[in-house]
């Protein structure tokens, strides 16, 4: 969507974003209505993914997986990336303190924490179990 507009400054709730979440979810619904297996990726936070995946719930056996990264690393990873065109990152990831101040998504439901800090742990297979219900 951020290429279709043109010239684009992102900030923490721009118009922009305030638009993508509503499309996000409307997909995300239509996907699992017509019965299509769905990795939803993002990195929203509780008060923006519970309210909008607790009618989803009815439609799919929902797996959360939640990773994380210690501060010096994000900090390093966000400075490798450079800057990116729909992300406010200097607004959100500007300090080491981002993990404490994330606000994890808080249902009910099956979880997952995977740190990522040095490849993945748990490994890929206990993911791939756990998605699987294993």
């Amino acid at each position: 969507m951020v290429h279709t507009i043109g010239e684009f400054a992102p900030a923490p709730g721009d118009e922009l974003t305030r638009r993508t979440f509503p499309v996000f979810f409307a997909v995300l619904r239509l996907l699992l209505e017509a019965g299509v297996t769905v990795i939803a990726e993002a990195a929203f936070q509780d008060h923006l993914w519970r309210p909008n995946l607790e009618p989803l719930a009815e439609l799919a056996r929902i797996r959360v997986i939640q990773c994380h990264t210690d501060g010096r690393e994000l900090v390093a990873r966000r400075a490798a990336r450079g800057k990116r065109t729909a992300h406010a990152d200097g607004a959100v990831l500007d300090t080491d303190q981002h993990e404490q101040k994330f606000g994890r998504l808080s249902m009910p439901l099956p979880s997952l924490d995977v740190d990522t800090t040095s490849g993945y742990a748990p490994d890929l297979d206990e993911i791939v179990a756990f998605i699987n219900g294993s």
